[in-house]
């Protein structure tokens, strides 16, 4: 049997894709692979810094409530009614965030409803207090370390 002509040409270009389309697929394959392993390294980074930066925020919160509460120890009536009640407040909402559950969906409404009752007291205190995060200068020397 003899097949038709230009049957040869056929497979000739049957071969080609085939062997076009196994080549595309390893490299697919093989970068998969790589970002994988590189997307769980930056994964590991990313989360490590947030964290950092969740953290100093939250003990930044945490140390001000403590320092309030010190004083209210000293001089239960150091502040009125309502800067207790907001301290108090936020107290229960730092210890209302889910640090052990960072999946958890309520993690940026808690953190939002932290900062505005900081914001409400400072301002009822009549004292001018921001959390700025780390000092840029001392961040910058780090960097090196």
């Amino acid at each position: 049997m003899e097949g038709k002509p230009g049957d040869d040409d056929l497979d000739l270009f049957d071969s080609a894709v085939l062997l076009d389309e196994a080549l595309r697929q390893e490299g697919f394959d093989d970068g998969y692979k790589d970002g994988l392993i590189s997307g769980k390294e930056e994964g590991k980074e990313v989360g490590l810094k947030t964290g950092f930066q969740v953290g100093e925020e939250l003990g930044f919160y945490r140390g001000c409530v403590d320092v309030w509460n010190s004083l209210l120890h000293i001089d239960p009536e150091a502040f009125s009614s309502r800067i207790r009640k907001n301290v108090q407040r936020l107290e229960d909402l730092l210890e209302k965030y889910p640090l052990l559950d960072p999946e958890n969906e309520d993690v940026q409404e808690v953190m939002e409803a932290i900062r505005l009752k900081f914001r409400i007291i400072t301002a009822t205190m009549g004292v001018k207090l921001d959390y700025e995060g780390y000092p840029k200068s001392s961040a910058a020397g780090m960097e090196d370390v």
